[in-house]
């Protein structure tokens, strides 16, 4: 499994605007073969900070998502609306369970 983690800052006249964006986004891509769940989230401590958190099943289907226009799209939206740009990081994981 792939886990992506991502980061985005948010400038108060544009906060509403980013918002939609992000969750626009996840819901596009949460319908993405090979997307387990992708979602945005605000910072409990720091609420401008939307944090992203996505599992997919492989890197292929995440470059596949990484290909497409809107991905790339909602980048530059994304960059254009946030307050200092975007952060991602990218970890390649398996599942254990909690008792092993």
């Amino acid at each position: 499994m792939i886990i992506v983690t991502g980061s985005v800052r948010t400038q108060p006249e544009k906060e509403a605007e980013l918002i939609a964006l992000c969750r626009d986004h996840c819901a596009r891509s949460r319908a993405e073969d090979g997307c387990i769940a992708h979602n945005v989230h605000a910072d409990c401590d720091d609420p401008a900070l939307l944090v992203f958190v996505e599992y997919w099943r492989d890197m292929n289907a995440l470059k596949a998502h990484f290909a497409l226009k809107e991905s790339r799209e909602f980048v530059k939206a994304a960059r254009r609306l946030s307050a200092g740009g975007t952060r991602m990081r990218i970890f390649q994981a398996e599942e254990v369970k909690a008792d092993a």
